[in-house]
């Protein structure tokens, strides 16, 4: 069994609670808010009706300077609608109304000789500005809702995914785990040399999908947005740990190093960290022969720190570096069982919900490297 199979089948895996949803009042806070903004909508179209009201009496009683308060009307209704959006029927009312008692204030002004013809002009224009406007606030409002809709099902959607992965992951994890307790009580057992070796290919696809379903678990948690816990992890400390884990790996040659100041720190959770370089030690191990050289290095820089994996195999075709972290893309190992798919694709997730990245590319003298680089902490504990 490899070092990778003893870390996810020893339950280490991080795994999270799902929500309860109800844990918390949502429907009563949801109808607080409501109420909330039905009152504040009512004090609105208080106020807006008491200066639209004044208006009309400026208007009336003073003919002369009647243009300022008709824009100011149909201005603050356009002001108010761009907030609050009335139903269709009101909406229409309420323009006709106005329109036909300010226009006859305009036309009464005009009779009177204290306003110019030209001013009778605002008479439809204005209404036909508000309209307008009206039309377009509508047009938005049923396209922020057509929005809204969609980032529910959108997240309802992702929900159901992240759900559904978990509840197989678990639902994979207590069968193998039975079956490998009783196939290995079997393997201690089996004299016949064929049925030893049948044992152990059943022990390895066993351990092929404890891994898979802690690989699916992960990304199900990342997926869905949820923030990966961090503390501070000493980068020598753990080279040094993931290094001594797999170096007890038999059929590969091991270099471990960690050519950085003793005082580097990323902020990761180990646990995580852990999953994700072990990823990039698996498949160093798939793509490299049997006595293969395998390194892991652990670097530093001002800004960043980095955990490198490097293998002498036959390396990664340069039209296949940009399809190494994709789910469930494969490259063929020369030898050995193919893997999930998923470490990669699991190790990059995990290192870009930290601010990093996980980097490909090829040795100058042949192999491939895998590069998992993280931001490096600052001199100042973890708040």
């Amino acid at each position: 069994m490899s070092a990778t199979s003893f870390r996810v089948a020893d339950g280490r895996a991080p795994t999270r609670p799902a929500h309860d949803p109800a844990a918390s009042p949502v429907g009563t806070g949801r109808f607080a808010r409501a109420g909330a903004r039905t009152t504040v909508g009512i004090a609105i179209d208080a106020a807006l009706a008491v200066f639209v009201t004044a208006c009309l009496v400026l208007m009336w009683a003073y003919p002369e300077p009647a243009t300022i308060p008709y824009h100011l009307i149909f201005v603050s209704i356009m002001l108010v609608y761009g907030f609050r959006i009335w139903p269709v029927p009101a909406t229409l009312a309420v323009v006709g109304v106005l329109t036909v008692i300010t226009g006859l204030l305009m036309v009464d002004a005009y009779e009177e000789g204290v306003i110019d013809l030209a001013e009778l002009s605002e008479i439809p224009l204005m209404p036909a500005l508000l309209v307008t406007m009206m039309w377009h606030a509508r047009r938005r409002a049923a396209a922020h809702r057509e929005l809204e809709r969609m980032s529910t099902v959108q997240r309802d959607m992702l929900e159901r995914e992240r759900s559904f992965f978990r509840d197989t992951s678990h639902a994979i994890r207590t069968p193998v785990t039975i079956a490998r307790g009783h196939l290995e009580l079997a393997s201690g057992n089996a004299l016949v040399p064929t049925v030893r070796e049948d044992l152990e290919t059943t022990l390895r696809q066993l351990d092929r999908m404890s891994v898979l379903s802690n690989r699916l678990l992960a990304l199900a948690q990342i997926d869905a947005g949820e923030v990966l816990p961090a503390q501070r992890v000493d980068l020598a400390d753990f080279v040094g740990e993931v290094g001594a884990n797999w170096s007890a790996e038999p059929g590969r040659s091991w270099a471990v190093d960690v050519d950085t100041d003793t005082d580097a720190v990323v902020d990761a959770d180990p646990v995580w960290l852990a999953l994700a370089v072990d990823a990039l030690v698996e498949n160093a191990v798939h793509h490299t022969a049997d006595h293969g050289c395998i390194e892991i290095r652990g670097t530093a820089s001002k800004t960043t720190c980095s955990i490198v994996v490097a293998d002498d195999g036959a390396g990664i075709a340069p039209a296949d570096l940009e399809h190494v972290f994709h789910r469930f893309w494969h490259r063929r190992p020369p030898n050995g069982p193919m893997g999930s798919g998923l470490g990669l694709s699991m190790a990059r997730a995990t290192a870009r919900a930290w601010g990093g990245d996980v980097r490909a590319s090829n040795r100058p003298t042949g192999g491939a490297v895998l590069e998992l680089v993280l931001p490096r902490s600052d001199a100042e504990p973890l708040v």
